[in-house]
């Protein structure tokens, strides 16, 4: 991108080039050319990054990756999460003649409902589960987490004899999910806004398109906060390390917060 950049403005991309004008010149570029604020945002922080290490190697003197107006950007996306009730609806599908989305299914509801990240519920084996607690080192931070499995997960590990099912790819596997959610019902429409070139965009597609590995994780957390886990105990099974990371994944509507708090003592 930066090379992109360079040649079509003429500017430099060498160590001194980098300033808080490059900065807004870059962004300016980026921008211009329709990419996403969170992937322009995205491109900024591995710049940072990049600037950071560099430095740190003695490659530089240039400390403007400090400079707060320097900095990574990003803006809240509608996520979807799958319900409980939907969960259980993908559960429920007979997928007795289709091997490929019965695998698929599963490996996915085994995400829902441990709340690990694809690259970690993706390769569990069998040692991982003892009982009915499956433990982990996860890949992405070394964190070891212990989670209780539910009667789902317990039923679809006997299933393959004690063994999790063996992995497929991600792009494999959010193709199927489409065609699992779309077996499921999940056709109402959702409203989703992302800022694209500068302007906001709203749109309104089915809810089984926006549904993704990703979809996974955010339908744990945000179950199990809505079944009223104290949010310590959720962080403890994510690996989340602030309640404000937490907080990211966790997506009820201001209806759903409502009605999870109509039987608390203040509302009484």
């Amino acid at each position: 991108m930066l090379e992109n950049y360079s040649d079509a403005t003429g500017q430099p991309i060498n160590y001194p080039a980098f300033s808080l004008d490059f900065y807004n010149s870059w962004k300016g570029w980026l921008t211009g050319r329709g990419l996403t604020l969170n992937y322009v945002g995205s491109l900024m922080k591995d710049l940072k990054v990049m600037l950071k290490q560099a430095h740190a190697d003695g490659l530089h003197t240039n400390t403007i990756f400090q400079h707060k107006d320097f900095k990574k950007f990003s803006e809240e996306v509608d996520s979807v999460y799958l319900t409980e009730n939907e969960l259980a609806r993908l559960y429920a599908l007979d997928l007795t003649n289709t091997t490929g989305l019965d695998k698929a299914r599963d490996l996915f509801l085994i995400g829902c409902y441990t709340g690990l990240r694809f690259s970690d519920f993706m390769h569990l084996r069998a040692e991982n589960i003892k009982g009915r607690i499956l433990t982990r080192n996860t890949l992405k931070t070394s964190e070891r987490v212990s989670i209780p499995l539910n009667s789902k997960v317990l039923a679809i590990v006997a299933k393959y004899n004690g063994v999790p099912p063996r992995p497929i790819s991600n792009q494999r596997l959010n193709d199927h999910l489409k065609e699992l959610c779309q077996r499921a019902g999940l056709t109402e429409r959702v409203e989703v806004s992302r800022t694209r070139g500068g302007t906001s965009e709203t749109r309104y597609p089915e809810k089984w398109e926006l549904v993704g590995t990703h979809t996974a994780r955010r339908s744990f957390a945000t179950n199990a906060y809505l079944a009223k886990v104290p949010p310590v105990a959720i962080m403890k099974i994510t690996g989340h390390r602030s309640e404000k990371m937490l907080l990211r994944y966790i997506k009820i509507s201001s209806q759903e917060n409502a009605v999870m708090l109509l039987d608390h003592a203040h509302f009484q």
